[in-house]
This record gives structure tokens, C-alpha cells and sequence, in this order.
């Protein structure tokens, strides 16, 4: 298929794009970045270096040429939520990356003669607010705090492409891999031996493998079986205790130290909600899919997830 990428330069694009260009797909990455993959660029894979929340960049004829032959689209694009306090400006910043560039993507495609057959929109299990007792599927409602607001008014905005147009809307959980992400940033805490369970530790973490997710948009977008909400999680989720211990036996090191909440909440405001609250989320339209994890069991994705990438 001829895709085009928007917000797939980063994290889970590092392994997104050499997983979608093994597969034979052919690639336009639209990035604010110069050159994101400079080992993998080549006739199958074209970079365009735009700012999708631009409206301006919705002008440019390279971006309009490459939406035009476009067969599927993955919007991912999104300010990292977990990395600044949220200021009113930062807050208004992590909702309008989000909004503003998906807005401007679906009013493109309804403006093409034939738009794209399949848009894989990006959400977050954020979307159902945080519990300690709940469990939730796709069919359960919104939560009414920020994450869940920024949630609803993205994929509100994704429901407005073309009719014409499949949509699969991934709500994700946590996604692991060894290069960034939450699991990045405790890695060099554990192998130093100083790792342990963030606040109080019982607050659920519902998670996916990277490689288990960039095998879901994949699918999502040549299986025209899929349609709607997912939830992007693995089938076991686990609270945050039972992270941090499963962390600690996979490098062999120590993970008894807790990381007082008030520290987090120091460094980040609000922003520490992502790792101090949380919610157990079920992935049931996923098994009813008949979607095969390759990595269903925490243990097992950890201990996968902390090799050094092979990219």
C-alpha cells in the first residue's frame, strides 16, 4: 500500500517504519524533523519535513500529492503527554497537537476526488479516566478529566473523515520498547539498583509491546475487518507494583525503593497523573478480532522489551 505517516518519527515510529517497509509498503513521513531515518530513506520511503498541525502545511503540493496517491493514513502525531509540567499553555499545546493537525488531516481527505481507504487514528487509554477498582472495554464511558477530554475531542475529530474512509481508532496503553517511552526512563534507574514502584504502587499500568503495536496498525490497515475503537493493550494488564517487581527479576536487580508520588508531582504538576493514576484496560474487541499477541505475558514482554533495539 502507499501510506502516509504522520506523528511516526519518534518512539514507536523507530520501529513503525522498518516493520511497515519490511512488509512492502510504500512511505510518505511527514515530520518536523530533518531526517528521522536517514539509514532507510530511499525510493520506498519519502520525508517530508512539515509541521501537520500547520495549516500552511496542508497547502504545500508535496504534502497534497502525497495524500492524493495515499491508499491508507496513520496519524499518531501528539505532543508527549509525561515530559513537561502542564502549564494552561502546555495544556493547550498537548490538546491542539492533537486536534488541530487530525482536523486538518480529515478536512484534506474530504477534499481529495478519491481519499484514502483506511485512517488509523491514535487515542489513549486515558480515555476512560482513572480507577483502581473499574475495568474497562471499549464500550465503557469517558472518564472526565483532562486526559480523557484530550481522548474525546481527538477522536471526535478522527469521526469526521470521509465516508468513503475506514476508521480504526487505537486507544493505547503504555507501549514498551528499550528506547524511550515510560519503561526508557526507568530503565536506567533499575539496572543502577535503584528501582522500585511509582507512588503507591497499586494504580493500574495497562501496556502493549512495541512490536506487538506496530503488528496492530499493520493489520488494522490492510484487514478491512476492522473498524472503530480498539484498546491497544496487551490481554494482562498490572498495577504498578507488579511492574516494578516483574522489572527488577528481569535485570536482576533490586526494585524495593518506592518513588514517592510528591516527587513526581514536583517535578511534573499535573503531568504525573500519567504514572501515579491509571485504569485496567481490556482489550475485548482485539480477542473477539482474533488478534495473536506475540507478547500477551508482562514477564516475557520485559524481558524483551529491555534488549537494546536491534535499529
Amino acid at each position: 500500500m502507499r501510506l502516509l505517516l504522520l506523528g511516526c518519527s519518534g518512539f514507536v515510529g523507530r520501529e513503525l517504519v522498518p516493520h511497515l517497509l519490511q512488509l512492502g509498503h510504500q512511505l510518505t513521513l511527514v515530520s518536523r524533523q530533518a531526517n528521522p531515518f536517514p539509514a532507510l530513506v530511499g525510493e520506498r520511503l519519502e520525508l517530508l519535513r512539515l509541521d501537520p498541525a500547520l495549516a500552511a502545511s496542508w497547502q504545500d503540493d508535496r504534502l497534497l500529492a502525497a495524500l492524493a496517491a495515499a491508499e491508507g493514513v496513520v496519524n499518531l502525531v501528539g505532543e508527549p503527554i509525561a515530559e513537561r509540567r502542564w502549564t494552561p499553555a502546555h495544556r493547550q499545546l498537548l490538546l491542539d497537537s492533537r486536534v488541530n493537525s487530525t482536523e486538518l488531516l480529515v478536512r484534506a481527505m474530504a477534499a481529495q476526488a478519491t481519499p484514502p481507504a483506511v485512517l488509523v487514528n491514535g487515542s489513549a487509554v486515558g480515555y476512560y479516566g482513572s480507577s483502581v477498582a473499574a475495568r474497562f472495554d471499549e464500550a465503557s464511558a469517558s472518564g472526565g478529566d483532562f486526559l480523557a477530554e484530550i481522548c474525546r475531542k481527538w477522536e471526535a475529530a478522527a469521526d469526521r473523515a470521509p465516508s468513503g474512509c475506514r476508521l480504526v481508532k487505537l486507544r493505547l496503553g503504555i507501549v514498551l520498547g528499550p528506547d524511550g517511552g515510560a519503561l526508557g526512563k526507568m530503565l536506567p534507574v533499575f539496572r543502577a539498583g535503584f528501582g522500585g514502584p511509582v507512588g503507591s504502587g497499586r494504580q493500574w499500568m495497562s501496556w502493549i509491546h512495541r512490536q506487538d503495536l506496530c503488528r496492530l496498525i499493520a493489520t488494522a490497515l490492510a484487514d478491512p475487518a476492522y473498524s472503530g475503537v480498539y484498546n491497544a493493550v496487551a490481554p494482562e494488564p498490572t498495577t504498578m507494583a507488579q511492574f516494578a517487581a516483574g522489572l527488577g527479576r528481569v535485570l536482576g536487580r533490586p526494585s524495593l525503593l518506592p518513588v514517592p508520588g510528591a516527587i513526581l508531582q514536583l517535578l511534573l504538576g499535573d503531568g504525573a497523573q500519567v504514572v501515579l493514576e491509571g485504569q485496567q484496560v481490556l482489550p475485548q474487541r482485539l480477542r473477539q478480532q482474533g488478534f495473536s499477541w506475540r507478547w500477551p505475558e508482562l514477564s516475557a514482554a520485559l524481558a524483551s522489551a529491555t534488549k537494546p533495539s536491534p535499529r
